[in-house]
């Protein structure tokens, strides 16, 4: 698992294979998955088309606010990846990201967190299909500053509810993850969030120091 590899470790291995390893993943069968510490939708199983929910097609809008850094505003393109966005904007609309943390930063490379567990293992109770080309799903979004993304495990088939929000460019990681959406407004809370400390290479963030998302909102 990444969480066992240094920042560099990885990348030298995701060079080798071909494909980059995780950032985070959903468990098929929810056996390691912690359950949410809101009520979410009995999703189990793993999506393969867009949910039904106003949020598959379009352009859509949603906030993030991070407790003691400020605001997030986010452009998502659902038209680009219909299933990640319709699964996002669902579980946002449950309130599952509500206190959730970001437990994983990495300066120059990304920020991460929508984890239940809040250590990198946790997800919602649904995967879903992986929307990026190695998975033979055109996507041109690039991993670029400012750009969201969805975490998940080898599987490529594994995202859940974790993501990530680029600090800086990685072309490496176009084509490998589920890049829907990107940061219109507070790159600012990005910058200030890489500075929290973190306990090793790999960007592990003490439960401690994590910070808070006090709230994430569809705006439309």
């Amino acid at each position: 698992m990444i969480s066992q590899l240094s920042r560099r470790s990885f990348f030298r291995i995701a060079g080798a294979l071909g494909t980059t390893l995780a950032l985070g993943a959903c468990s098929k069968g929810g056996s390691d998955v912690a359950a949410p510490p809101k009520d979410a939708p009995d999703t189990s199983g793993t999506l393969m088309e867009p949910l039904d929910n106003g949020y598959s097609s379009g352009l859509h809008h949603a906030v993030i606010e991070v407790e003691g850094y400020g605001r997030l505003e986010l452009e998502l393109y659902a038209d680009n990846t219909p299933i990640t966005v319709s699964n996002f904007a669902d579980l946002v609309e449950s309130g599952f990201y509500d206190g959730l943390t970001f437990h994983r930063i990495i300066k120059g490379f990304m920020v991460q967190g929508g984890d239940p567990k809040g250590d990198g293992t946790g997800g919602s109770k649904r995967c879903i299909k992986g929307e990026f080309s190695a998975n033979g799903v055109v996507n041109a979004i690039q991993h670029k500053r400012g750009v969201i993304s969805m975490a998940r495990s080898q599987d490529m088939n594994s995202a859940s509810s974790q993501f990530f929000i680029m600090h800086a460019d990685y072309p490496s990681l176009d084509g490998q993850y589920a890049a829907f959406g990107r940061v219109t407004s507070g790159i600012e809370v990005i910058d200030a969030l890489v500075e929290t400390p973190v306990q090793d290479s790999n960007g592990t963030v003490s439960p401690a120091d994590q910070p808070k998302i006090v709230s994430l909102k569809m705006v439309d």
